[in-house]
Formats: C-alpha cells, sequence, structure tokens
C-alpha cells in the first residue's frame, strides 16, 4: 500500500468513525473467506459494515474521535463493524460469535462511552430502531381500537339483550 492510499483510508475510517453511533472490535484469528463473506453478508442486511484495515492506520484514524477509546483494542488480527443505528453492529456481531467461536468480540464505543464485550452484548440485546418504531405505533394506535371496542360494546349488549327476549318469547 503506497502513502496516498493509506492516506486515503484513514481519511475514510476517520469520517467512518465520526459519523457512526456504534463501533465494534472484534479478533477474527481463524475465520475463513466464507465466514468472513457470511458475516458481511449479514451486516450489510442488518445496516452495518464490517472492515478490516491495519491497527496502525486504525489508530491514527481513531485520533480526535469520540470513540478513540477503541485504541487500545486494536492489537493482533481485528476488524471493526460499525452502523449508524446503535444496535444493528452489536446485534450482528454477538449472534454471529454465538455461531463462530473464532469470532471474539473484544469491545467497542458508542458515541464517547467505551464499552466492554458483555456492554457491546447488552447493546445487541436491545430492540432495533425499527422495532421500536413499530411498538410506538402499535401504542399509538391502541387508544383507538379500546375507544372503538367501548362504543360498540354497549351496542352488542343491547342486541343480545334482545337477541336473548327474542329466543324466550319464542320457547313459550
Amino acid at each position: 500500500m503506497d502513502r496516498a492510499a493509506k492516506r486515503e483510508l484513514v481519511t475514510t475510517l476517520n469520517g467512518v468513525f465520526s459519523d457512526t453511533a456504534v463501533v465494534v472490535v472484534a479478533h477474527y484469528k481463524g475465520l475463513t473467506v466464507a465466514d468472513m463473506q457470511k458475516l458481511r453478508a449479514q451486516m450489510k442486511q442488518a445496516g452495518a459494515t464490517v472492515k478490516v484495515a491495519k491497527n496502525r492506520l486504525a489508530k491514527i484514524a481513531l485520533e480526535g474521535t469520540d470513540v478513540a477509546s477503541i485504541g487500545t483494542l486494536m492489537k493482533g488480527p481485528t476488524l471493526i463493524a460499525y452502523s449508524s443505528d446503535p444496535v444493528a453492529a452489536p446485534k450482528v456481531a454477538v449472534d454471529f460469535a454465538k455461531t463462530n467461536d473464532k469470532l471474539v468480540i473484544l469491545g467497542g464505543a458508542m458515541g464517547t462511552t467505551a464499552l466492554d464485550p458483555n456492554g457491546v452484548r447488552s447493546l445487541a440485546t436491545l430492540p432495533s430502531l425499527d422495532e421500536l418504531r413499530g411498538k410506538l405505533v402499535g401504542l399509538i394506535q391502541a387508544p383507538a381500537t379500546k375507544l372503538a371496542q367501548l362504543a360498540n360494546a354497549p351496542a352488542a349488549k343491547l342486541a343480545r339483550v334482545f337477541g336473548a327476549y327474542a329466543a324466550k318469547d319464542e320457547a313459550a
């Protein structure tokens, strides 16, 4: 890699570290190419990205960003997973690490908050942004549904009472 390409990579990574909501760092030693492609596909489907960069260049790119605390994790064969959704990258990384023991989560950062492996796992258990939006819409719609049921309930009860009287008159 020549100097211009290194500068471009550092600039790109610096922009990534400045703009993303969450960054996860993991060791990938022993992962096959097929496993790595599978991880990348799962990340892409969730709206996240995986990058493998030289640790020295990643540390340079971390300088001056909110997630600079992950610089200490950059030792050995590391990969960086990041997303603008604070839950997407940790969720995919933790799920992949459950099925493949060669991916070891080292930690990460969410904004200025440094995360240890347990912090990344707890972040992965949270519902995603789309799930939260769905729950919110459901909560907003619930009162309207309840009002409609309450408005129709007296009429339904009255109809059942009339039906019972009609059945009683027919039997007599």
